[in-house]
């Protein structure tokens, strides 16, 4: 008998015109569907843009922060796809987390990073305390691209397909087992809070 996939929502961070998370996100999902064990559903930040301003307390959000949120909540697990901006991380997907809560909860969270000389790892581990905050689990090995234009071919795949397929399988085979594991926590027991 084999297991239902799990529901994956890949959530690519960067929203500016000309950026290159579209070639890591395209990559990514194909290795994340040739895997076998997901369901994706590409979360990008760019479409639909959320609003930065939140709602008074009581009044309602903006209707794309709901869909947002539905596809979140029906997700077993995460993975942000994240470029390194001043450091850290960009506002389009601070923005992005900030929104929700017991969406994150209980669920593992990966990174695949790109950037400069750091390949975006600072920016993760500046995410790994608001995921934690968030009552999220962070997976600890991460797919990073040092020098990120320069190792993705004209097709958009990675030049060092070898390396970079090992560390991909790795970062997919923990995400399953987490995902898989927590699932299985959630449906026995709630989650306190």
């Amino acid at each position: 008998m084999s297991e239902v996939p799990v529901r994956v929502a890949v959530i690519v961070g960067r929203f500016r015109e000309g950026r290159f998370a579209p070639t890591v996100a395209n990559w990514f999902t194909g290795e994340a569907a040739a895997h076998g064990g997901f369901e994706v559903d590409v979360v990008d930040c760019a479409d639909p843009a959320l609003p930065l301003a939140f709602p008074a307390f009581g009044s309602e959000p903006a209707p794309e922060v709901g869909r947002l949120a539905a596809r979140l909540a029906a997700a077993d697990a995460f993975v942000v796809i994240t470029p390194e901006y001043n450091h850290s991380y960009p506002a389009s997907l601070k923005n992005a987390v900030d929104w929700f809560r017991s969406e994150w909860q209980a669920k593992p969270v990966a990174f695949v990073a790109y950037g400069g000389l750091s390949g975006g790892l600072r920016a993760v581990e500046h995410l790994r305390p608001v995921f934690a905050e968030l009552h999220a689990v962070t997976i600890r090995d991460t797919v990073s691209f040092h020098g990120a234009h320069g190792r993705f071919d004209e097709s958009g795949s990675p030049t060092d397909a070898e390396t970079t397929g090992a560390a991909v399988k790795q970062l997919l085979d923990q995400l399953e087992w987490w995902a898989r594991s927590l699932a299985d926590a959630r449906a026995s027991r709630a989650y306190p809070v």
